[in-house]
C-alpha cells in the first residue's frame, strides 16, 4: 500500500445536492396541505427558479466575502484630526446578497402578489429557501417586513376611516407612503431596510424601563428634511439603544416614552437627513460613494462582537435629536409594535427552519458519497445511505423538522388570513382531505394571538439540537470546520448562525410566559383555548385511531389544567406547558398531513412523532409493529422519509 501525502491517496468526493425545493419533501407537503392546486402550479416555476439560484457558485462567493469582510466603522468613529464621525463600512458580499433579495422581492411578494392569505405563505416560503444562502440578510428582511406590514396597516386604517383622530394629516400620510413604496420596492438602488429598535440597557424583551424619550418640537424648518426631501417629523428623540440591527437601514421603527405616565409610543424615522452644505460630514454612512447626508441624528457608539450573524451590522446607537413621526397615538407604543414582533417571530422560526432545511439536504447528498465500514467491521464498504442506524438517525431528524414545518408554515397562512382582514378569500377551499384552511372567521385572530409566541419559542429551541446533529454529527469533525473554501459544506455558519433566534424577539421563558398570559387572559383567553381546540379538534377528524383519541384527550386535560390552576402556579410552568401546547398542535397537524392522502411516509412520520413523545404507549400494537419489523423493511421506511418516495438519486449533477 502506498502512503498517502498531501495530493495523494484518499479524498472525500464533495456532495452533490439537488434544488431545495424539489428535493425537500416537507416544503411539497406542506403546500399540498395548504395551498390550493391551481395556486401551486402558478407558483412552482418561479418557487424552483429561486432554488436554483440560492445555489449559485457566485452566492457563495459572495457569502465568504460577506463573512471574511465584516462591517466596521471607519477610524473607530473618529476622522484623522479627531473630530467625531460615524461612518460605517459593509462589505461588497453584504451589499451584493441585499441585492439579490430585494431584486427577488423576498420582502416585497407579500405586499405586491395577489393570493389572499396565501400570499403570506408562499413569501414565507421563499425566504425560506433563501436563508441559508443569504449570510443573513434576511435578519433586516424580518424587520423589514414588519416595518412594512405596519405602515401598510396605518395606511389603510386612513383611507378607510372617517374618524378624524384615526386619520392621517396629509404630509404624515405622503412620508409613510413614501416609506412604504421604498420598502417594497425590487430596485437595491430605491429599497429600504428597516430597523426595529426596542432593546435598551435596562432589559432585553422587557421595555418597560426605556430610558429613551421623544419631545413633541414641531415640523421646524424647510430644510429638516429626510433624502426625498419630505419633513422629518414633529418628534425629537434621545436616548440610547443597546442592541440595534440592521445599522444601514434607510428608516427604523422604534420605541420612545413621551410625557409622564403616557407609556411608552411607537415612531417611524428615516435613518438620514439631508445634509446642509455649510455642515461638516461627521455623520455619514458611505461604501465608497461621496455622500450629501447625514444620519438623523443617531451616533454608532460601538458594534456588536457577536458569535454569529456577524456580517449583520449590529450597534449600540446613541441618539440626539433624531427627528421622527409617531406611528398611531401617544402610549400605544406597545400594540404598534406588536405587528412588528408578530412578523418577525414567524421570520425567527423561518431562520432556522430554513438553515435546518439545507443542513438535512448536505446530510442526504453526504450520505450518498460517503462509505463505511460493512457488517462487522469487515473489508467491504457501505454508502452511509445504505446503514440502518444512520437512516434511522436521519429519519428521526426528518421527522422532527417536518412537524416544525407543519407549525410555522401553519402559523404564516393564518397570519395572511388575518392581514387580508377577510376571510371570504379562503372559504370554500378544501385541499385535499384538510379542512384546515378554512378557518371560522371568528377564530382568526384568537389563533393567532396563541400561535405567535408559541411557534417562535418551540421552533427555535427544538431547531438547535437538529441543526447539529444533521449539519454538523451528521458529517463528524467536517461538519464542524467553517469551510469557507466550500462554502456550501460550511454547516457550522448555518448553526452559528441559527441558535440565537431562540432569543431573538423574546426568550423561551418570555414567550412561555406571554402564551399563559394569552391564554388565561379574563376576557380573551376562552377564544384562543376555544380557537386552539378549534385546530386540534378539525386537524383529527376522520381520525378514528387511539393515536387521534389520545391528542384530543391530551388536549382535554391540558386545557383543564389550564383553566382550573392558579395563574402563579402555572406560570413557573409556563414553559412545560407551552411545550405540551405546541406537541400537542404539531401531532394533530402531522395526523391531518398524513391523513390528506395516506402517504406512507407521512404515516410513518407521524406515528413516529406520537410515539416519542409520549401520545402512543410503548407498548401499544403500533408502536410493537414498528419495533418488531425487519431491518430491511424499517431501512426501506426510513429512506422513504428522508427522501421522498422516489427514493435517493445517487446520480446527481448539480455539484456544489
Amino acid at each position: 500500500m502506498e502512503p498517502s501525502s498531501s495530493n495523494s491517496g484518499f479524498f472525500q468526493e464533495l456532495p452533490e445536492i439537488k434544488n431545495q425545493f424539489h428535493d425537500d419533501v416537507s416544503i411539497q407537503r406542506v403546500l399540498k396541505l395548504l395551498v390550493p392546486p391551481e395556486i401551486i402550479r402558478d407558483v412552482e416555476p418561479e418557487l424552483a427558479q429561486l432554488g436554483a439560484d440560492v445555489l449559485d457558485p457566485h452566492i457563495f462567493d459572495l457569502i465568504t466575502d460577506a463573512e471574511r469582510n465584516l462591517p466596521y466603522i471607519k477610524g473607530s468613529g473618529r476622522n484623522a484630526l479627531g473630530r467625531e464621525t460615524t461612518e460605517l463600512v459593509t462589505g461588497e458580499g453584504w451589499r451584493g446578497l441585499q441585492s439579490f433579495g430585494i431584486e427577488r422581492g423576498i420582502v416585497a411578494y407579500n405586499y405586491t402578489t395577489d393570493y389572499g392569505p396565501f400570499s403570506r405563505l408562499l413569501q414565507m416560503l421563499r425566504f425560506h429557501i433563501w436563508e441559508p444562502s443569504s449570510a443573513t440578510t434576511t435578519c433586516p428582511g424580518a424587520m423589514t417586513d414588519g416595518a412594512t406590514r405596519l405602515l401598510q396597516r396605518h395606511l389603510a386604517i386612513d383611507k378607510a376611516t372617517k374618524d378624524e383622530a384615526k386619520t392621517l394629516d396629509p404630509t404624515q400620510r405622503a412620508v409613510f407612503q413614501n416609506a412604504y413604496d421604498r420598502l417594497t420596492s425590487r430596485d437595491p438602488q430605491r429599497a429600504w431596510t428597516s430597523g426595529q429598535w426596542m432593546t435598551e440597557r435596562p432589559g432585553g424583551s422587557d421595555v418597560s424601563q426605556t430610558e429613551t424619550t421623544a419631545k413633541h418640537v414641531g415640523m421646524g424648518g424647510g430644510g429638516d428634511v429626510d433624502t426625498d426631501g419630505l419633513p422629518l417629523g414633529p418628534w425629537s428623540i434621545d436616548g440610547f439603544k443597546w442592541f440595534s440591527s440592521a445599522t444601514d437601514a434607510g428608516m427604523t421603527i422604534l420605541l420612545a416614552r413621551t410625557q409622564e405616565g403616557k407609556g411608552l409610543s411607537a415612531f417611524y424615522a428615516p435613518m438620514r437627513r439631508q445634509r446642509p452644505d455649510s455642515a461638516p460630514a461627521t455623520t455619514v454612512i458611505t461604501n465608497g460613494n461621496r455622500q450629501t447626508s447625514e444620519l438623523n441624528g443617531v451616533r454608532i457608539q460601538r458594534l456588536k462582537d457577536k458569535s454569529g450573524t456577524k456580517p449583520v451590522p449590529t450597534a449600540e446607537l446613541e441618539l440626539k435629536g433624531m427627528r421622527a413621526w409617531m406611528v398611531g397615538t401617544e402610549g400605544n407604543g406597545i400594540r404598534e409594535i406588536a405587528t412588528v414582533l408578530a412578523i418577525t417571530r414567524v421570520h425567527c422560526s423561518i431562520a432556522c427552519l430554513g438553515n435546518t432545511g439545507r443542513a438535512l439536504g448536505v446530510a442526504k447528498a453526504y450520505s450518498l458519497k460517503r462509505t463505511i465500514s460493512g457488517e462487522a467491521g469487515g473489508r467491504s464498504r457501505l454508502l452511509l445511505y445504505r446503514s440502518p442506524l444512520h437512516m434511522q438517525t436521519l429519519a428521526d431528524l426528518t421527522t422532527e423538522y417536518h412537524g416544525l414545518m407543519l407549525l410555522t408554515f401553519y402559523t404564516s397562512y393564518i397570519m395572511g388570513i388575518e392581514e387580508r382582514q377577510s376571510h371570504s378569500q379562503a372559504q370554500g377551499i378544501v385541499v385535499g382531505s384538510s379542512s384546515l384552511v378554512n378557518v371560522p372567521p371568528q377564530l382568526v385572530g384568537p389563533l393567532l394571538r396563541a400561535l405567535s409566541s408559541l411557534h417562535k419559542a418551540y421552533v427555535c429551541k427544538q431547531s438547535v439540537p437538529l441543526l447539529h446533529a444533521a449539519g454538523m454529527e451528521a458529517l463528524g469533525g467536517v461538519g464542524y470546520l467553517m469551510n469557507s473554501e466550500s462554502e456550501s459544506m460550511n454547516m457550522a455558519r448555518l448553526f452559528r448562525d441559527a441558535i440565537v433566534n431562540a432569543i431573538w424577539e423574546g426568550t423561551t421563558d418570555v414567550l412561555s410566559t406571554d402564551l399563559l398570559r394569552t391564554l388565561t387572559h379574563k376576557k380573551a383567553g376562552k377564544a384562543s383555548l376555544d380557537a386552539l381546540e378549534w385546530l386540534v379538534v378539525t386537524a383529527i377528524s376522520g381520525e378514528s385511531s387511539s393515536a387521534g383519541s389520545a391528542v384530543i384527550a391530551t388536549w382535554k386535560g391540558l386545557r383543564q389544567r389550564i383553566e382550573s390552576t392558579p395563574t402563579d402556579i402555572l406560570l413557573a410552568d409556563a414553559r412545560a406547558v407551552l411545550y405540551a401546547a405546541s406537541e400537542i398542535l404539531i401531532a394533530s397537524l402531522m395526523i391531518a398531513d398524513a391523513g390528506s392522502d395516506g402517504s406512507p411516509s407521512a404515516v410513518a412520520m407521524a406515528g413516529r412523532f406520537l410515539l416519542k413523545k409520549g401520545f402512543l404507549a410503548k407498548d401499544s400494537a403500533e408502536a410493537k409493529a414498528a419495533s418488531n419489523a425487519p431491518v430491511e423493511q424499517r431501512l426501506e421506511t426510513d429512506t422513504t422519509i428522508v427522501y421522498g418516495p422516489a427514493g435517493p438519486d445517487i446520480q446527481h449533477t448539480a455539484r456544489l
